[in-house]
């Protein structure tokens, strides 16, 4: 893993983007695979910036998206997608034929995750996947445990991710998410591992020690040959 610290959540906003942009240029077509919730807001923002001054990078970037909570209907605020859809894809003009989603609400969500393997072998690969990190090291919504599940799959979430603030105005809190698996992540050309504040400095620590376990989801983007970990001085504190 390639590691950059930065002084602040805002540099490191900043740096992601230039990163992504960078790569657009020399892929326009790129499929961008993008997370939700607070962490990739800053990147996202800055994105929407540039879009303002040159939109003929993005008019042909292709998002797919990583995971979703399972239960509310994708018009829903707690959403990914809603997140999604506010943050990124309204503001780059990202209309349907270029952006692949989950269901939130589907009858049979194990159908979600077997169209979203099918679309990505016909798609794919991802080009750049963009990252957060959970205070328990899970990557997407896969938890930790005894064993992963590669493929994309429904996934039954801990209760530290059911506490997610994207679920705060939700009484009744999902169970389970639909999520991308490691083998798909892992199959992505370059991976954005963003992580800010000084609540991620100990799971930060723990994900940058070279020892690969189910236990700690994040250990096995130590498999894949191009990470980079974008992270401020907070989180960085005890490296």
């Amino acid at each position: 893993m390639r590691i950059q610290i930065d002084k602040d959540y805002a540099a490191i906003s900043a740096r992601a983007a230039d990163f992504i942009v960078a790569e657009v240029k020399r892929r326009p077509d790129l499929l961008l695979c993008v997370s939700a919730g607070g962490t990739p807001t800053g990147p996202y923002q800055q994105l929407a910036a540039r879009y303002t001054r040159q939109p003929h990078l993005f008019r042909k970037i292709r998002v797919v998206q990583i995971d979703e909570w399972v239960g509310p209907p994708p018009s829903h605020p707690a959403t990914c997608r809603y997140d999604l859809r506010t943050k990124l894809l309204a503001p780059l003009q990202i209309d349907s034929t270029r952006f692949r989603g989950y269901k939130s609400d589907a009858a049979d969500p194990h159908r979600e995750p077997r169209a979203m393997s099918r679309w990505l072998a016909n798609n794919g690969p991802i080009d750049i996947c963009i990252l957060g990190l959970g205070l328990n090291g899970h990557i997407a919504m896969n938890e930790p445990g005894d064993e992963l599940v590669p493929q994309a799959h429904v996934s039954k979430l801990t209760p530290q991710s059911q506490k997610h603030s994207m679920l705060a105005s939700l009484k009744r809190k999902p169970r389970y998410g639909l999520t991308l698996g490691m083998a798909d992540i892992l199959r992505s050309r370059r991976i954005l591992l963003l992580v800010s504040g000084p609540t991620k400095t100990a799971i930060l620590k723990r994900t940058l020690q070279p020892q690969v376990t189910t236990h700690l989801p994040a250990s096995f983007l130590h498999l894949h040959p191009d990470v980079t970990v974008l992270c401020d001085r907070a989180a960085a504190s005890s490296l």
